[in-house]
């Protein structure tokens, strides 16, 4: 019985290869657009199949470990992070106990021979042992905190110190407190103090300027001030002062303005040895004559506001000489005193400029 078989197309001699059956050809499809179509499709799911299992992948291999797991490492881009990596571990609870502050107490006075302890469950503290009178000295700075004042505390405590400056302001003192060596500025304004002892400002050789407004000073020892080589500026307005002690020969600027001042209160030529002496300031006390002989350094003398009510020839020139000049003494204040200025015409023909005051 014969089969009718579709007749083999005959294959190219190229597709032959000896000794191997002839590899059968696929039909191909009606449409070969659509066919291209699908392959096109295929690759490209396949590829979004393949990058979704990576990084998949990757996620595993970044998550982060479970809380039971303290020694794992942490991975943070390409950084390890491991707590081996630490030699030791802090622990904070504990940190109060490590800071004493005792030491800079300036002064401490312990009634009791032991001190508490405080117990930490991850630190131990062996309790010191002081004694009932033990005071403790606080930081010191050389020269500066070793002194200390009526308040029983350093004087740079009770004061502010700058360098070489010490601001005792407002600070209810009622005596000159104890000095560094080294000071050479010192104000004390707005205080209780009312005298000036004579060691008050002992070994100061450096001290330049002594501001003391605003005190309640009515007496000042002799030899307090007379000792100090480089003063230059005294400050002493708004006190009770009725005399001046001995000056030492560097003073530049004198201030006594508002105080109780009375001409027998002032040595006689107290200031002609003042070479220096610029400025001399003594308005609003209880001067009845023009104090003399100036010297011939001076540039300002104020004396408004006092009792003065006559004054000699030469009080400011020398009569003797009448090409005498003094043309640094500009500035004269006289107003405020009863005196009538217009009285004395030979007292000014030395001067750049007339006195201040009442000529009529």
């Amino acid at each position: 019985m014969k089969t009718d078989r579709c007749p083999r197309p005959a294959l190219p001699a190229r597709m032959r290869v000896r000794g191997l059956p002839p590899f059968p050809l696929l039909p191909l499809p009606q449409n070969l657009s659509k066919f291209l179509a699908f392959l096109s499709l295929l690759t490209l799911v396949l590829q979004e199949a393949g990058a979704a299992s990576l990084l998949g992948e990757r996620e595993r291999e970044e998550k982060i470990p479970e809380e039971g797991d303290t020694d794992a490492s942490l991975h943070v881009g390409n950084h390890t992070l491991s707590t081996e990596d630490y030699s030791e571990v802090i622990d904070l609870s504990s940190y109060e106990e490590l800071a004493d502050y005792g030491d800079q107490i300036p002064e401490a006075k312990i009634s009791s021979p032991t001190l508490p302890t405080r117990t930490n469950p991850t630190s131990t503290v062996t309790p010191r042992t002081l004694s009932p009178h033990l005071t403790m000295a606080g930081p010191t700075t050389t020269g500066q905190l070793n002194f200390q004042s009526s308040h029983d505390l350093p004087t740079c405590l009770v004061c502010v110190c700058l360098g070489s400056s010490v601001y005792c302001d407002d600070a209810d003192l009622e005596t000159i407190p104890p000095l560094p060596q080294m000071t050479t500025y010192l104000y004390a304004r707005f205080n209780h103090i009312r005298h000036i002892q004579a060691g008050d400002f002992k070994g100061l050789t450096k001290l330049r300027r002594l501001d003391l407004s605003g005190n309640s000073i009515s007496f000042i020892h002799s030899d307090a001030l007379r000792l100090l080589p480089a003063l230059q500026d005294l400050i002493l307005p708004e006190n009770q002062l009725a005399a001046l002690p001995v000056l030492p020969s560097g003073i530049e600027f004198l201030d006594v303005r508002l105080n109780r001042l009375q001409s027998s209160g002032i040595q006689p030529e107290a200031f002609v040895a003042l070479e220096k002496l610029q400025f001399l300031y003594l308005a609003d006390n209880l001067l009845d004559s023009i104090p003399g002989p100036l010297p011939l350094s001076l540039r300002s003398l104020h004396l408004q506001n006092n009792m003065i009510e006559t004054m000699e020839s030469d009080t400011f020139c020398d009569t003797r000489e009448h090409r005498h000049e003094r043309r640094q003494l500009e500035d004269i204040r006289l107003d405020g005193n009863p005196i009538n200025l217009s009285l004395f015409p030979e007292a000014y023909f030395c001067l750049p400029r007339l006195p201040v005051g009442r000529f009529t």
